[in-house]
């Protein structure tokens, strides 16, 4: 099993900034991509950004140019640094990892709540 924590929602300005920290622990050995995924009201969950332990990153058209991932293999965490924040990307957040023992398997944080209105 793989428990997932995130920090670091809130209330932002349009234009703003947010960084999001996601934590994994428990069997965590072989997790081999963790990201973040987003579900506004009414919408369909989609991806925003997933990034591999080698590193390599993946981005939705809609956050590319504003939005980094980053991941620190040594404290098994994953950041989302979101920058020039729309209302269009208000959602709940939710941080996500597969290991490739059970590739068939999700696993999904709690969420956190970004809004960002003036």
């Amino acid at each position: 099993q793989v428990q997932l924590v995130e920090s670091g929602g809130g209330l932002v300005q349009p234009g703003g900034s947010l960084r999001l920290s996601c934590t994994a622990s428990g069997s965590i050995y072989r997790i081999y991509v963790m990201g973040w995924y987003r579900q506004a009201p009414g919408k369909q969950r989609e991806l925003v950004a997933n990034i591999t332990t080698g590193r390599n990153t993946n981005y939705a058209d809609s956050v590319k140019g504003r939005f980094t991932i980053s991941r620190d293999n040594t404290k098994n965490t994953v950041h989302l640094q979101m920058n020039s924040l729309k209302p269009e990307d208000t959602a709940v957040y939710y941080c996500h990892a597969k290991r490739n023992i059970d590739p068939l398997r999700d696993y999904w944080g709690q969420g956190t709540q970004v809004t960002v209105s003036s």
